[in-house]
């Protein structure tokens, strides 16, 4: 089924919400999972420093802070995934206990994987509520995790720039200036910079960035206007906003709200 560039559906349900973008994305990183398939099309994916050369039937596999970007390489790219927060991975994982689950690599080629979440995918958008659903989501990630789990997670960020970090999550929405952040970490702002890319894989401006856009979406999924999202998570006026929304999550900020007001209405 051909779909339409930056399509999206929230599933209450399975508690997720699943995506269809014909695009390219600048580098930033999630808070959530993500676990997509490439449809059609080729593309070039930088995940923390790492290049793969994306192709139709690879699995795309992102922790929460994997930084990444990707660019079209020949045909368009259609890529198809899921969005699944912290909470909904544990649960689907089982991992009650301890530290959440993490992926070893983020390009996997399994026909089988990408058989299965492409049902489930066209499911999803298609709003169609059949048995299984969820049952058939935790087989999948139980094969991925087989295939490129279960390596310790990357080493905690240095003391400098984990209190930097800390900062610019508590106080997103302020003004927050390299200087700040420098005299925070103890560091001159050059080799905070290194360090920072070093352990993060963004630089502290997209760090930012992308925590403002997390907190946005937060808010535009509890149905607060776009204007006033802007305004709660620092951002200088709302066509900024609507730029910065729409070049990382594919869809205009008022068009993201939508999907869960929707919801609201569903009663299954």
């Amino acid at each position: 089924m051909k779909r339409e560039p930056g399509t999206a559906v929230y599933d209450s349900g399975l508690r997720l919400e699943a995506y269809c973008f014909r695009r390219s994305f600048p580098e930033h990183f999630h808070e959530h999972y993500v676990v997509g398939f490439v449809e059609q099309g080729q593309g070039i994916l930088l995940c923390r420093g790492v290049e793969y050369a994306l192709k139709r039937g690879d699995v795309v596999i992102y922790n929460p802070g994997d930084s990444h970007s990707c660019a079209e390489s020949g045909a368009a790219l259609d890529y198809r995934g899921f969005h699944i927060p912290r909470e909904t991975m544990l649960d689907l994982t089982g991992e009650t206990e301890g530290d959440p689950p993490r992926f070893s690599q983020n390009v996997v080629c399994d026909e089988a994987c990408v058989q299965g979440l492409r049902t489930l995918h066209d499911q999803v958008m298609r709003g169609v509520q059949s048995s299984g659903r969820e049952e058939e989501l935790r087989r999948l990630l139980a094969r991925l995790l087989r295939l490129c789990g279960g390596r310790p997670g990357p080493s905690a960020p240095g003391k400098a720039v984990e209190r930097a970090c800390a900062f610019m999550r508590e106080h997103c929405a302020e003004h927050v200036s390299l200087d700040q952040l420098s005299g925070l970490a103890g560091l001159s702002k050059s080799v905070l910079l290194r360090a920072f890319a070093r352990e993060t894989g963004v630089t502290p401006y997209r760090y930012l960035e992308s925590i403002r856009i997390s907190a946005a979406k937060k808010l535009l999924e509890q149905g607060v206007p776009p204007a006033e999202a802007a305004l709660q998570t620092g951002f200088s006026d709302q066509s900024h906003f609507t730029n910065c929304f729409s070049r990382y999550i594919g869809l205009a900020p008022g068009a993201y709200r939508e999907i869960f007001l929707d919801k609201e209405g569903d009663v299954s």
